[in-house]
């Protein structure tokens, strides 16, 4: 039985667009499981085909990297060499190198690695795979995978997708949130892991008084430590349901997947809505390009001056004041996207279910 190990070391966003390189190594090994770091694993988690996730904190990656712990790495090279893995593939982004983790999995005896490098790769990686030009990282990922030997099962068109069934509304969301959430909902998730991704909190709030004004029941979504935004952006609002830190990352998919349309920077819970099939209004900041980082294969408007002084900077804290590039967008803007995608947000539970399921896509706009 061919035991496979795909390393994805970033966060939850990073980890579920490579859910379909994933799925094509699955289909082409006898168990999977995923390398992800602390704030990856909960995604990990959520992958159809992945056996078991294995957790390690990389020096050499993430927003904040802890300092080297040589114990700790001969911990993870200890644990590798013990599951005896015939192949591991190192899923990057197009900014990263897969050496160091490539160095690391040939301390642990894997006699096949892969992975996609610029830079020469001495005797670290069997396949020295190069990015084409063009790709969004669903699909350099992908590529990767299939040069690696992976396939996509039969059926599997290569969209986002996270493990079936979610959580029932009732039990996603806290006491007394779903009785406001009868006729529908908007979710407007204010923060992001990297700052310059996200929406200024007084822009946030606008954005969620503006829907709410209109009309629309407005949930507004973050992690834990989102919880002193999430309540300025929803204080004092009717029609404003925070609802940060009170669900799971599952419970999160489920609330997505039953929203009329998601208000979301660059960042994970864009693409968890991407994989629950939920339309999304991206609020998105240049830092990186859209074009390789934009929600995948669910209908979408992508809003932000894609022009912007910070363009391509991977900033991680806004280098312009006053953040114009997404400043300048009005709630107007954001409430005309929500208006348009809402007609084509498909109820959570008519949601195919499945990795192989193939959930119809409008193309994506982007608007400057």
């Amino acid at each position: 039985m061919t035991r496979v190990l795909a390393v994805r070391l970033d966060s939850d966003g990073d980890v579920l667009l490579t859910g379909p390189a994933v799925r094509a190594l699955a289909a082409t090994a006898g168990t999977l499981d995923v390398l992800a770091s602390p704030a990856g694993a909960g995604a990990a988690a959520l992958l159809p085909g992945v056996a078991d996730v294995l957790v390690f904190d990389p020096p050499w990656s993430g927003y904040a990297p802890p300092a080297v712990d040589a114990a700790a790495v001969e911990d993870l090279v200890a644990t590798l060499r013990a599951r005896r893995y015939d192949r591991a593939v190192v899923f990057t982004s197009f900014h990263q190198s897969p050496l160091p983790a490539a160095l690391v999995l040939r301390l642990a005896g894997v006699a096949f690695v892969a992975g996609t490098s610029a830079d020469y790769p001495g005797s670290l990686l069997d396949v020295r795979h190069h990015r084409p030009d063009g790709l969004h990282e669903v699909e350099a990922a992908l590529d990767l995978a299939v040069a690696a030997g992976g396939a996509l099962p039969h059926g599997d068109a290569g969209r986002l997708a996270v493990r079936r069934p979610l959580p029932d509304l009732a039990d996603a969301l806290p006491a007394g949130a779903l009785a406001q959430v009868g006729g529908g909902y908007v979710v407007v998730h204010p923060g992001a892991s990297v700052p310059a991704r996200a929406p200024a909190p007084d822009h946030a709030r606008a954005v969620a008084a503006a829907l709410a004004g209109a009309g629309r029941t407005v949930l507004v979504t973050g992690g834990p430590r989102e919880r002193e935004l999430a309540a300025h952006v929803a204080a004092g609002t009717p029609r404003v349901v925070d609802v940060a830190g009170r669900t799971s990352l599952a419970g999160l998919a489920a609330v997505l997947a039953g929203a009329q349309a998601v208000v979301v920077g660059n960042t994970g819970p864009a693409h968890l809505a991407a994989a629950v099939g939920a339309p999304v209004v991206s609020l998105f900041s240049p830092v990186v390009p859209a074009d390789r980082w934009a929600p995948w294969g669910v209908p979408s408007v992508v809003l932000g001056d894609q022009q912007a002084a910070c363009a391509g900077s991977r900033a991680r804290e806004c280098p312009v004041p006053g953040h114009p590039c997404l400043s300048a967008v009005t709630p107007a803007r954001v409430m005309a996207a929500v208006d348009a995608l809402a007609v084509t947000a498909v109820p959570a539970a008519e949601h195919p279910v499945g990795p192989v399921a193939d959930v119809p896509a409008a193309p994506q706009e982007v608007v400057a």
